[in-house]
């Protein structure tokens, strides 16, 4: 019998961050590269039925990814900006994310996320803290269902994960 993987998503309102932590059956290399890099990150970083597509990336520090979250019909739902400013290969990365339009004017406070891997044993633990610029933007998203959107993507990545490994 296996152990369940970790899974926590927590809100603390008081501080302007959610807390979210999930651990995947897989290495951290993959796990690192399925965050990192955009061929990559466009195949899961997007609740079903969206897709995310990425208009360039840039995974550097000073770098950035620009993306649109596209509907099943081809409709541009919302573009985001993450402007990376730390990275620790393999083990840490921390970016400030925007929701802008097409032409990247922000539309709502941003957040600055910080993740952090680590493995034993071949699970790999992602820690993420997203910091909000104000609780307004921290409610907002809460209310347009940031905790059930994330939750579905992050499946989406073991999903992804579990199908890179078996073809290894």
């Amino acid at each position: 019998m296996s152990t369940p993987l970790l899974f926590d998503f927590t809100v603390d309102k008081s501080t302007r961050t959610v807390f979210v932590e999930k651990e995947f059956d897989a290495e951290r290399s993959s796990v690192w590269d399925a965050f990192t890099k955009q061929e990559i990150l466009d195949q899961w970083w997007a609740p079903k039925p969206l897709i995310s597509k990425t208009k360039y990336m840039d995974f550097r520090v000073g770098g950035r990814r620009f993306y649109a979250m596209i509907s099943p019909d081809g409709k541009e739902l919302g573009w985001q900006r993450f402007d990376y400013t730390s990275i620790t290969p393999q083990s840490n990365f921390k970016c400030h994310s925007v929701f802008t339009d097409e032409h990247e004017t922000p539309i709502l406070p941003g957040a600055n996320w910080d993740l952090v891997f680590s493995d034993q044993h071949g699970i790999t633990k992602v820690r993420i803290s997203i910091f909000f610029e104000s609780l307004d933007a921290l409610e907002k998203m809460i209310e347009m269902g940031f905790r059930e959107g994330f939750t579905t993507t992050l499946n989406e990545l073991k999903v992804l994960l579990k199908t890179l490994n078996n073809r290894i």
